[in-house]
């Protein structure tokens, strides 16, 4: 049941969702400004928008839209692309066990083959190792447990930039730092998650203590594991928490272009990296 909006005499916490007081949120409405969680949150054009803006503008809503992308524009508590990403990678890691070793040839990152087929540096994180189960296991565990958290704070658009931006920046760390490796697993953007996760929290005043003790953990095991891309961990992490740090700074509702150019911006620089390793200068 949604809980009463507070009366107009009420002090109101600006991180928690103005419908339901318990639930602290990072969104606000595009229209009206007010705090909304994931499940007040209906995507628009530009950020997302509360229940009542919603009615305002139902009658000047276009048609009906195909299922898949009424999903992304209706607001809800169900982590659609988290679920999502879950899905297309234990598929993909499905098709691994079935084919051998052609799948995971064909989708993991080799640095030597950036220039010619440089979207291996996202599609890393579709495949796993089929000789580790506790690879994606992990992997898939953590993003079933951080995903749903992260998506309703920052909204599924943000959510997937994040994921995706993340799985960039640790390509790119290792093609600096390990160029003559090849790697494969969605690490990277795990690591994103949780550095997304931290800059987020630590800017609702939540308690980060616990999650700087299980990223120190495994960013060590990194280090002192054998086989184990901390280059792809190092760089996911940094990669999720400038795209948060970013979203944190640009939050209010007339700087959503602002905020799409710094990621974009940020994007940039990644390839720039990218470009820069093989142009003779790296």
């Amino acid at each position: 049941m949604t809980d009463p909006a507070p009366g107009a005499g009420e002090a109101v916490d600006p991180n928690v969702c103005y419908r339901h007081p318990g639930r602290r949120s990072f969104v606000l409405c595009q229209r009206c400004g007010r705090t909304v969680c994931g499940e007040c949150q209906t995507p628009a054009a530009v950020g997302v928008q509360c229940p009542e803006c919603i009615a305002q503008a139902r009658s000047a809503l276009p048609k009906q839209k195909p299922a898949i992308v009424r999903a992304f524009r209706r607001g809800g508590a169900t982590p659609v692309v988290t679920y999502t990403i879950l899905a297309i990678t234990l598929g993909v890691f499905v098709l691994q066990l079935v084919t051998g070793s052609a799948v995971t040839r064909a989708l993991g990152y080799a640095p030597p083959l950036t220039p010619i087929e440089p979207w291996r540096m996202l599609t890393v994180a579709l495949v796993h190792s089929p000789s580790s189960f506790f690879h994606i296991l992990f992997n898939m565990y953590a993003l079933f447990v951080l995903g749903p958290l992260l998506e309703q704070l920052v909204g599924r658009v943000r959510f997937l930039v994040v994921y995706v931006v993340s799985t960039f920046a640790g390509s790119v760390a290792v093609l600096w730092l390990a160029p003559l490796t090849f790697v494969v697993g969605a690490s990277g953007a795990i690591f994103g998650l949780f550095g997304a996760f931290f800059v987020i929290q630590r800017r609702l005043g939540g308690n980060t203590v616990q999650l700087m003790v299980i990223l120190g953990i495994n960013l060590a095991l990194g280090f002192v594991v054998p086989g184990i891309s901390w280059q792809a961990h190092v760089g996911g992490l940094l990669g999720g928490a400038i795209v948060a740090l970013i979203l944190v700074r640009t939050r209010r509702r007339d700087q959503q272009v602002l905020q799409g150019v710094l990621v974009a911006v940020f994007g940039a620089l990644l390839v720039a990296g990218t470009v820069l390793r093989f142009s003779g200068l790296g």
